[in-house]
């Protein structure tokens, strides 16, 4: 059966970017060539003057998938650094549905969204003609994390256990869907229960005895609460295309430096905060509610969550694209239903702007 969009967005609507997850103004077409930013402080780098020159600048909204948090640090320091306004963008940060955000950028009334890799391939299978440009997460940051007594330390230990989850949609679902094939167990061979965004509460109170996380953030809330725990990794059995930038055909196509300009800012936002976490944490207070007038234990717990963060950012080269991060991804839509058919791969991202 062929999947509408109206199913899609149903379907997928409560989905966190990572977690568990405008307007464009054409330039002259231009030459673009891969940039390359090694996993290395970025202080020794010069940036130009604006692009467009003078106070001119390409305003670009970007939705990013969920509320202001410690995830987004690479996007507050090069708003902060100046790295956007150096490539001659005006950027406005965006916090709203992964979905939506994906067929905005789709029907090109938005040029960029940050999103994970199963909505591009859902929604190619619907022809929405989306494309990955960069990875932002290197590591599929989903997870399953239980109390230490529970003795859950593999994806086999999850055969007959009760696992809860945020819902049956999303990042969260397809990962955990994949570490069950990775493990060569089906949702029949334990109880799934959709309980929101509750896993830390019904972990604690023994609801369950496991659940579906996202890997930075529940664990670190549960240690700092004083419980042991067994964290297990999606990315350690499989590898699946996360977050990462996408744009359109038509925006390759008609203005690829601007891709390019929007690629170069957020990969240097990515490697000064793996540089510095500490100054990306000071950074971020400015950008998140609360953060900064809050007391020292929610600050330190914070700091935690962006420390876990940053190994799910690195690589020799940031920002590159796996190819068979995205055969995998694929496989696993394939096999739960998701789409209804083989996709052309090379038509869902590209790898000009970060080089192969």
């Amino acid at each position: 059966m062929k999947l509408t969009p109206v199913y899609l967005l149903i379907t997928f609507c409560l989905l966190l970017t990572a977690c568990e997850a405008s307007t464009t103004q054409a330039t002259p077409q231009m030459q673009v060539l891969p940039v390359v930013v090694e996993n290395r402080p970025a202080e020794s780098t010069t940036y130009p003057e604006p692009i467009d020159g003078g106070d001119h600048f390409t305003r670009v909204r970007l939705p990013v998938g969920y509320i202001p948090n410690v995830q987004f640090s690479p996007l507050y320091v090069a708003v902060e650094k100046g790295y956007f306004r150096a490539e001659g963008l005006d950027v406005e940060f965006d916090y709203s549905f992964e979905t939506d955000a994906t067929a905005l950028v789709g029907a090109n009334e938005l040029q960029f969204a940050v999103v994970s890799g199963e909505q591009v391939l859902l929604a190619r299978a619907q022809e929405l003609p989306v494309v990955y440009v960069m990875t932002w997460y290197q590591d599929f940051p989903v997870g399953v994390v239980a109390k230490a007594d529970q003795g859950i330390q593999t994806p086999q230990d999850l055969k007959g256990k009760k696992v809860g989850i945020p819902g049956l949609y999303g990042a969260s679902y397809i990962g955990f869907r994949a570490l069950l094939d990775s493990a060569g167990l089906v949702e029949s061979n334990l109880t799934l229960d959709s309980i929101g965004f509750n896993q830390v509460e019904a972990l604690v109170s023994d609801q369950e005895q496991a659940a579906v996380i996202y890997v930075p953030n529940e664990p670190v809330q549960m240690r700092t609460q004083g419980y042991a725990v067994d964290v297990i990794k999606v990315a350690d059995y499989v590898q699946l295309a996360g977050n990462g930038l996408i744009t359109n055909e038509a925006m390759i196509a008609q203005d690829p430096g601007l891709v390019m300009r929007m690629v170069r800012a957020l990969l240097h936002g990515i490697s000064d905060t793996l540089a510095d976490p500490d100054e990306a944490f000071e950074i971020s207070k400015k950008y998140i509610d609360g953060l900064a007038q809050s007391d020292a234990d929610t600050q330190a717990v914070q700091r935690q969550v962006l420390e876990a963060s940053l190994p799910f950012w690195q690589a020799d080269r940031l920002g590159s694209i796996d190819p068979q991060a995205w055969q995998n991804m694929q496989d696993i839509l394939l096999e739960m239903g998701l789409i209804p058919q083989p996709l052309d791969l090379g038509k869902a991202y590209d790898t000009q702007f970060v080089g192969k």
